[in-house]
């Protein structure tokens, strides 16, 4: 096993604009690292690199204690999983996974040992004798990651591998392969633009956008404190409210108005905004509430008509035109409001993020990650998906 290093690594191709712009990152030894990001971020072409299949343009790039810049990617001991399967159609999932070791010349005794010990981790033992065409996605996905466990590598490395599963696969192999981490504890990093992926099966997530990081760190870091407007709205199922609002102060009173309502805000979260300064005002669905009278007196309130309410097993997504501005709140799909019907929503200020209009920070992180609760408050129990 071994850490990376990247340092002021940079892509770029012939007369065309930077891929990745100047690049520092580190990937402790045995940690399970995502690159997140949309398409054309630059999380596929960094995963390459780290390979050796993309060559380097700029900065150093370290695997272990070894500067890899000019290693070629079959002496760098990484092991690449594909979103396509790439298995011999001709061969049986036996002989693909020992295709790897019979080209290293390994004895046959000690092939055929290690081919079931990977076959046994991956719920394969049954199926070694049948050729791809006889498999299902999921299944010739685990024979892919079996191939690639068997040599040992010192890394890891993922590109995309659930892309072209269904649901139920997508979520049965992204529990094999965090269980496999679980036990092997081999450096490991897995592309996807999927955050659902990312926030299940990562140690760490590193968020991309245009060659760039625009944010690193654990699950629930990214989740409970985004720095960005971008990473705001990337990260988290349902997607986060976003409306536009104005800072007021007075004497040593901050508030902002959004639409129709003027709210105050205490704690020194909202101590450094300004007067007259436009933000963006943001709030997770899972911590708005359709009002029942039971909400506490200083909750924040905001009044709309029911627009769509989508069904989601125990929860629902209450859609409310506001002003013209749609607002969603997760709420028990055991009592709904009607279609057309008008409400209440009611938030707490803890719950709220609050980014300047022009930068896109979020300004309620002023001094780093501070507490996304106030002093006293009660905090939720909601991490990563909702």
């Amino acid at each position: 096993m071994a850490n990376i290093v990247c340092k002021g690594l940079t892509k770029h191709y012939e007369g065309g604009p930077p891929v990745l712009h100047p690049l520092d990152l580190q990937i402790d030894d045995g940690e399970f690292v995502v690159l997140l990001g949309p398409s054309g971020c630059g999380k596929s072409t960094m995963l390459r690199m780290i390979a050796g299949l993309e060559g380097i343009s700029g900065g150093d790039l370290s695997i272990g204690a070894t500067v890899v810049n000019e290693v070629p990617a079959r002496e760098r001991n990484v092991a690449m999983v594909f979103q396509n399967y790439a298995l011999y159609p001709h061969m049986n999932v036996y002989d693909n996974i020992a295709f790897g070791l019979r080209r290293l010349k390994t004895p046959k005794q000690e092939i055929d040992r290690r081919v079931r010990e990977v076959a046994s981790m991956l719920n394969l033992d049954t199926l070694l004798e049948r050729k791809p065409r006889a498999m299902s996605g999921g299944q010739q996905q685990r024979a892919a990651i079996a191939r690639a466990m068997i040599k040992t590598p010192d890394v890891f490395l993922f590109d995309e591998p659930l892309s072209n599963l269904d649901a139920k696969l997508r979520a049965q192999l992204r529990t094999d392969i965090k269980r496999l981490h679980q036990r092997l504890q081999t450096t490991t990093v897995y592309v996807t633009h999927d955050q659902l992926e990312a926030m299940t099966l990562a140690d760490r997530v590193i968020l991309m956008r245009g060659g760039r990081i625009e944010q690193a760190g654990t699950p629930s870091e990214l989740y409970h404190y985004p720095r960005t407007l971008f990473a705001a709205g990337f990260i988290g199922t349902p997607a986060m409210n976003f409306l536009p609002g104005t800072i007021g102060r007075s004497s040593d009173a901050v508030s902002v108005r959004v639409l129709d309502e003027t709210w105050i805000l205490s704690g020194s979260r909202f101590a450094s905004l300004s007067a007259g300064q436009d933000v963006k005002v943001a709030i997770r669905p899972n911590y708005v509430r359709v009002a029942d009278g039971s909400g506490q007196a200083d909750s924040l309130k905001m009044r709309g008509v029911v627009e769509l309410v989508e069904i989601l097993g125990a929860d629902a997504l209450v859609t409310v035109d506001c002003s013209g501005e749609r607002v969603t709140a997760l709420v028990p799909s055991d009592s709904l409001p009607s279609i057309g019907s008008r409400v209440t929503l009611e938030m707490n200020r803890r719950d709220l993020h609050v980014f300047d209009a022009q930068s896109e920070e979020n300004l309620t992180l002023a001094s780093g990650k501070e507490p996304r609760h106030a002093e006293g408050e009660r905090p939720t129990s909601s991490v990563g998906m909702h």
